[in-house]
């Protein structure tokens, strides 16, 4: 695969992964196909498990959906701003501190931008509090079954 095409296929999965923040845009699908057009181009075992391993977990995800209750950001009371720099913040913490670092950045970046906007630790607490409750473990869920698959990509593509 050449460069341009390994550059095109992580724009594509950047793409998927901002799509999981916005209502109505299948981050998921298309994080999923930007792995199929890698997986077909690169038709090497560890792309092909990758494909697998992204498959399964997308179709997981899928299924506990059901189980958690459906995203109500009005019902928290907190800006969309705010939400769309939580989840950019979370995608780059997952990187800056594996795995763990995408849960700091959601819920950091919703704290000090609740208590800048609110001005007061306790209303910051709150809004937190709420945040999670009415969305944040759908979001994070999602994204981190998007930010699975781009990790395991961006592995396969240092190791090789």
């Amino acid at each position: 695969m050449s460069v341009w095409q390994l550059v095109a296929v992580a724009g594509v999965m950047l793409l998927g992964l901002v799509g999981v923040l916005v209502p109505g845009v299948p981050g998921q699908a298309i994080v999923w196909a930007a792995v199929l057009w890698w997986a077909l181009t690169d038709t090497t075992p560890a792309a092909w498990g990758v494909l697998i391993g992204t498959t399964c977990l997308l179709l997981l995800d899928q299924a506990l959906k059901a189980l958690l209750p459906a995203r109500r950001t009005a019902a928290a009371g907190v800006p969309r701003g705010t939400l769309m720099l939580a989840g950019v913040a979370a995608i780059g913490g997952f990187f800056v501190v594996p795995v763990l670092g995408g849960v700091l950045g959601y819920v950091g970046t919703v704290y000090g931008a609740e208590r800048l906007r609110l001005g007061s630790h306790g209303a910051g607490r709150a809004s937190v509090r709420s945040v999670m409750r009415a969305t944040g473990r759908s979001v994070l869920l999602d994204l981190y079954c998007c930010l699975l698959p781009v990790g395991a990509w961006l592995g396969v593509l240092i190791r090789t």
